[in-house]
């Protein structure tokens, strides 16, 4: 699976942005996760990455970014890498999570 796979395209519509009827992809957005009781929290390990923890407690690698989301102020943007010894919450309640995932991005 492409790392594009599943993102719509759409058409410039805009003459003062581009050029008229150009493709593009258009930008994905990540809702806001709410901290709740259950999430869990864990302290980073050397070679850990967003990935990797994602499949660990999600069995998919692709969930990275509710990993990321939820720890704004501790994730590079744009990296899967993490600094040792950082404290990480992962969230539980995915199925709300990619709920409301799929609703801001209809």
């Amino acid at each position: 699976m492409g790392r594009y796979t599943g993102i719509k395209k759409i058409k410039n519509i805009n003459p003062n942005v581009g050029v008229l009827g150009a493709e593009y992809y258009k930008p994905v957005l990540y809702p806001e996760i709410e901290v709740t009781p259950d999430d869990i929290y864990v302290i980073t390990e050397f070679g850990d990455r967003l990935d990797l923890l994602a499949h660990s407690f999600y069995g998919d690698v692709s969930l990275y970014w509710v990993i990321s989301t939820a720890n704004p102020d501790k994730i590079n943007m744009g990296s899967l890498t993490i600094l040792e010894g950082t404290q990480l919450r992962i969230p539980v309640d995915l199925n709300q999570i990619i709920e409301n995932f799929k609703g801001i991005n209809k």
